[in-house]
């Protein structure tokens, strides 16, 4: 059996139902969550509730979980968990599951805003020009690198909290300065932004599948209206970028355009939310992920998949009794 362990899964209860849905009954569903109120963890088979990630006994809890459910290959829905994999990756490996993340080096850079245009800008490869201080940016200014406005996120942020504009110095100082985050400064990209859902082989660590969007509408945390397109010239920059990179299974790619190029802003090397809309179009990474568990190599298929599909995400809902939850300990507010 393929059984897969998705941890954290939070809202992510459609992916659950379209992984049931390609697995068509070759595998059990295990899922995790801390809370017992998480929706996805109704769409699985085995569920588990789980510590804080940052617990002393946080990995060895999910280790047992894989032995117990017999799991052959774990994937997280949130960002901060991707290091934890991706730190016992070698581990994980040796007891026959196949851990769908990065290797830890690159899982550090995904996770570092500024070490990664550090990294990329060392190896060519077209990125969000990039400041990680006050000083930096004043000379940055200086000599006409940059100019206002700006934007400014999170160094290590994830769901778009965080995240704005700022139109001048003044500005830019006072929430650099709001000990709310560690902020870095970049280059405001006005020509147009674009993602991408990528599969990387596990095995040769070359993208596999690819399937890029545009965003009609977004709101916090990612798009919620997207419409596909192709462009051979993108699929060509998300070689580039995954060749330098050690990356496996599922990534959410995001991308500025400047001057008719690509310039890539982040990785998040997980499902993304939009992923949804690359399955309802038929590329399904599903199939790829179980060919890997058996040790089958991916062949190259990108770009397979119709122009101008539109994904128009919704809200659904959960209804159970108090009684069928995991765990009663949880305020009633």
């Amino acid at each position: 059996m393929n059984n897969i362990l998705f941890c954290s899964v939070g809202r992510r209860a459609t992916l659950l139902k379209d992984f049931r849905l390609s697995m068509n009954g070759c595998g059990r569903i295990i899922a995790t969550d801390l809370s017992p109120v998480a929706p996805a963890l109704f769409f699985a088979d085995e569920t588990y509730l789980v510590p804080r990630i940052d617990a002393v006994d946080y990995f060895e809890k999910i280790l047992s979980i894989c032995e117990k459910s017999q799991v052959k290959a774990i994937t997280t829905l949130i960002d901060p968990e991707i290091e934890i994999l991706a730190k016992h990756r070698n581990e994980l490996l040796e007891k026959g599951i196949l851990p769908l993340c990065p290797a830890e080096w690159t899982a550090r850079l995904c996770f570092d805003k500024y070490e990664m245009f550090k990294y990329l800008r060392k190896k060519g490869v077209r990125t969000v020009l990039t400041y990680n201080s006050l000083e930096s940016l004043r000379e940055g200014l200086d000599k006409g690198e940059i100019s206002f406005p700006i934007f400014m996120k999170p160094i290590s942020g994830s769901g778009s909290v965080g995240i704005g504009k700022v139109n001048n110095w003044e500005e830019a100082v006072e929430k650099f300065n709001d000990g709310k985050f560690s902020y870095i400064f970049q280059e405001l990209m006005t020509g147009g932004d674009c993602d991408a859902d990528v599969y990387v082989d596990c095995i040769s660590h070359k993208p596999v599948s690819v399937f890029s969007k545009k965003k009609i509408e977004s709101r916090i945390g990612g798009a919620s209206k997207t419409i596909s397109f192709k462009d051979n010239k993108l699929f060509d920059f998300v070689r580039e970028v995954c060749s330098v990179l050690e990356l496996n299974g599922p990534c959410d790619m995001d991308f500025f355009i400047k001057d008719g190029e690509y310039y890539l802003s982040e990785i998040n090397p997980r499902f993304g939310g939009a992923y949804l809309h690359a399955y309802g179009a038929g590329v399904d990474f599903i199939k790829l992920i179980l060919n890997n568990i058996q040790g089958i190599e991916n062949g190259e298929n990108i770009g397979d998949y119709d122009e101008d599909i539109i994904m128009m995400m919704y809200d659904d809902v959960v209804i159970t009794h108090k009684d069928q939850l995991m765990s009663d300990n949880f305020s009633l507010i």
